[in-house]
């Protein structure tokens, strides 16, 4: 797969005739630093009166915290309508700038926005293009000359696409006092249960939600995201999230669930849409983390180990739905508070390659990784670094920290992409990191660090995440909406997404019958004094919740207050 994410192209731009895509004369070593900026505009399809466009510009000067690219047509283009920029046009000069979400553009860091246009006549590639008035070289995406993806796949599914907005979260989050703000967004479809694929007279299955994608799709691209989650014994260490499927029933989950999905999927009626797979979250990270003589262990993980029918489930998983040209597959990677340890880190990464090999999968099959899922860690945590020391100790000794080699998501997962390609990943991978309640924003986000008193009291006073222990996972008192959706915001990260859909619950903070499968979780009861997997904390966790994917509204407006960006 050609997956390169900031290749620099040469100052002799060139427009590749008939190609669709501005191309240029590759740069050599040398010349890399005085590169200023790359732009990639591509037309992706075009008709008699009209054309699809996908622009992603990467900045190599100093960070920024809005931006705006320009470029002129030599013809009769006409901007109509666009995705995740402000486009304006006079004349034949055109100005793409941020929204209010994708402002930020660090140094190296890459983002992508897409537009409808009318002309006439020649649709002539524009041949200049600049990032806040500075000249930017031509990117034809090609990475420095690797071969392109013999499945067909793009390189980076979310790169100049719009994203599917699920209908009924967004009515749902319309009708919250202020939920308009948001409401737009993209967000996972959950395939959390055999049900859940044919829906019911009071929820969309997955032929309607695909519907309803294609609907919303226009002419330009679309992604939608599905959250592919029933495995045997799901989620071994956690109750508030058990799944319907016993722990041997590995052929039900072939059968009846990856298999029905399979067979949508492959519809071609459906083959214009990109669909990214979120691979069983909360699963092979366990198998690492909770089993043996860990303090952590837990029985029914034991026997997810022994039995290997996770490792079996996710291999069928991304053999079946990998084979599908149009199927993007991410698997689950945990968070930084879950597998950054040294003990943890390597020996999931080879777990990982395991499961991608098995029931004939194979690392083909893997598109990237998804870290955070249905999480709370911070993206990047500004007032401290892993590297730090306070009187001599460093953070790594601190409470919070405890050891753990990092201290945010965007490092862990820009590692994690390494210690993959390292045991025989693509080495194009791309991760994704779910933002959806991460941004722990409002007033108790720290404005600096905290005192040099001790490392403790360093840490804990500028830590964004407030959680009691990183451990913690239930519905989290504190805890806001993080970075809006965006493609392409960092070097090896294709997007941050929200994965989660804000305001579908954790987990009940008390017992309550039901039919999904699903249990109580002390860790969703907010008197829980904690175990072993969060340092017998205080959970942390919001009061009458409802159970696991069912809306909680007082979660809903916490997330909306505390949200970073600010709404």
């Amino acid at each position: 797969m050609s997956r390169a994410r900031t290749a620099l192209l040469g100052a002799l731009a060139l427009i590749a005739a008939g190609s669709g895509a501005a191309a240029a004369v590759p740069a050599d070593v040398d010349a890399v630093a005085a590169v200023p900026c790359t732009v990639d505009y591509k037309v992706q399809n075009q008709w008699d009166t009209g054309f699809t466009a996908a622009v992603t510009v990467t900045n190599n000067g100093a960070a920024k915290s809005s931006w705006a690219v320009k470029w002129s047509y030599a013809g009769n283009q006409k901007v109509t309508s666009g995705w995740n920029a402000k486009i304006s046009q006079s004349g034949t000069a055109v100005t793409a700038a941020n929204e209010s979400y994708n402002g930020t553009l660090g140094t190296g860091s890459s983002t992508s926005f897409g537009f409808n246009a009318s002309y006439s006549g020649t649709n002539a590639l524009p041949t200049a293009f600049t990032l806040d008035g500075v000249t930017c070289n031509v990117d034809d995406g090609s990475g420095g000359g690797t071969d392109p993806d013999p499945s067909g796949k793009v390189d980076n599914p979310y790169a100049g696409a719009k994203v599917y907005v699920n209908p009924e979260w967004s009515a749902k989050a319309a009708a919250e006092t202020g939920g308009s703000r948001i409401s737009n967004q993209p967000t996972g479809v959950w395939l959390d249960r055999i049900a859940a694929i044919n829906g019911s007279s009071t929820s969309m299955g997955l032929r309607a939600h695909l519907d309803a994608a294609l609907a919303q799709k226009g002419s330009g691209e679309e992604v939608v995201q599905l959250v592919v989650y029933d495995l045997p014994g799901r989620d071994c260490a956690a109750l508030a999230s058990n799944g319907e499927l016993g722990p041997t029933e590995i052929d039900k989950y072939k059968t009846q669930f990856i298999d029905p999905i399979a067979a949508i999927l492959s519809d071609s009626k459906y083959a214009a849409l990109r669909i990214v797979t979120t691979i069983e979250i909360d699963s092979l990270p366990n198998l690492v983390t909770n089993t043996g003589s860990r303090a952590t262990a837990t029985p029914a993980c034991d026997t997810m180990l022994a039995n290997g029918n996770y490792v079996k489930g996710v291999g069928y998983a991304l053999a079946k739905l990998g084979a599908i040209p149009n199927v993007y597959n991410y698997i689950d990677a945990g968070h930084h508070g879950w597998l950054g340890w040294d003990d943890n880190f390597g020996p999931s990464a080879t777990l990982f390659k395991q499961a991608a090999t098995s029931e004939g999968a194979t690392v083909g099959d893997v598109h990237g990784f998804i870290t955070n899922t249905a999480n709370y860690s911070a993206l990047k945590e500004n007032n401290f670094t892993i590297n730090d020391t306070v009187n001599g100790t460093s953070v790594r000794q601190s409470k919070w920290v405890d050891w753990n080699r990092y201290v945010d998501e965007l490092s862990y997962a820009q590692a994690f992409r390494n210690q993959l390609v390292s045991v025989g990943f693509d080495s194009g991978i791309g991760m994704l990191i779910d933002t959806s309640r991460n941004g722990w924003g409002g007033t108790a986000r720290p404005a600096g660090p905290g005192a040099t008193t001790s490392v403790d009291t360093y840490v804990d006073g500028g830590r964004y995440d407030r959680r009691i222990h990183m451990g913690n996972w239930c519905n989290q008192s504190g805890a806001g909406l993080g970075e809006r959706p965006q493609s392409a915001p960092a070097t090896g990260i294709d997007a941050y997404v929200w994965m989660k859909p804000p305001g579908e619950s954790d987990g009940s903070s008390s017992a309550i019958a039901n039919d999904e499968g699903k249990g109580f979780d002390r860790m969703c009861d907010p008197t829980y004094t904690g175990n072993a997997r969060n340092g017998n904390s205080l959970s942390g966790a919001l009061p009458n919740a409802p159970l696991s994917g069912h809306w909680f509204s007082a979660q809903f407006q916490e997330l909306m207050k505390n949200a970073y960006p600010a709404l």
